[in-house]
């Protein structure tokens, strides 16, 4: 089993854990039973995390997810008004969590995108943000896609909920080969920032959902490199 790496330790004025999650290795058990994930293995080391009481009650203190496939870092809460602060500064989108990706370029949406005319030249330094509602897709509903607000009210009706979710995105540097960009969303959807880069015309290099041209051993270049929130009146910043 891959082993995550502690970042913070929680401490009198800090009652949280960052930890460094690697890729392949889950965020949260699917099942009271479930030990192959990030979570399980910061209750092992900190176990006060188990006394939180999250929004399901297998995932006690932990403030949010990463996708398996995805590397970075977590926050994890080991003290219950820590967490249920962080929930406001989420809902108030003062949590904010960064991503680092690199992309190719692709002029082909793929199926069941909406236009996006995000097909103009990319500079490096430039920075623009993305924001759609998401629906299901695909086989088992193990895709997302945007949906705009000028969609059509069927299509509406289906999401039920509307919430829209908004990505920034900072072009760092392009290549003849690919596009590094920094990413940061406040409250996320499923595979928000993978779908949205894909949305714009870049997905990420390894990314076998989002990604037609990805090959079988092609790694995937996405991690989540950053968290900035505040608590006590101090504002904290992690980063890789």
């Amino acid at each position: 089993m891959e082993k995550i790496r502690i970042i913070s330790a929680p401490d009198n004025s800090k009652p949280f854990v960052v930890i460094y999650k690697p890729s392949g290795l889950a965020s949260a058990p699917l099942s009271a039973q479930d030990k192959d994930n990030a979570l399980f293995q910061a209750i092992e080391l900190f176990p006060e995390i188990k006394n939180v009481h999250g929004k399901k009650e297998i995932e006690a203190g932990l403030l949010h997810r990463i996708d398996t496939a995805t590397s970075g870092l977590l926050l994890i809460a080991t003290e219950q008004e820590f967490y249920d602060k962080l929930l406001e500064e989420q809902h108030s989108n003062n949590f904010i969590k960064y991503y680092r990706a690199n992309c190719a370029v692709l002029k082909n949406h793929g199926e069941g995108f909406p236009e996006c005319g995000r097909f103009s030249t990319i500079k490096e330094g430039e920075e623009f943000g993305v924001e759609s509602y998401f629906r299901y897709f695909g086989k088992g509903n193990k895709e997302v896609r945007p949906v705009l607000q000028n969609a059509s009210k069927t299509i509406l009706k289906k999401i039920g909920k509307l919430k829209l979710y908004k990505t920034n995105i900072k072009i760092l540097k392009t290549t003849e080969e690919n596009v590094e960009v920094i990413c940061s969303i406040t409250q996320g959807f499923k595979h928000q920032v993978r779908c949205h880069l894909a949305w714009c015309g870049l997905p990420i290099i390894g990314d076998k959902v989002y990604n037609p041209y990805a090959t079988e051993n092609e790694e995937f270049l996405f991690e989540a490199c950053g968290l900035e929130f505040e608590y006590n009146g101090k504002k904290y910043n992690f980063g890789i």
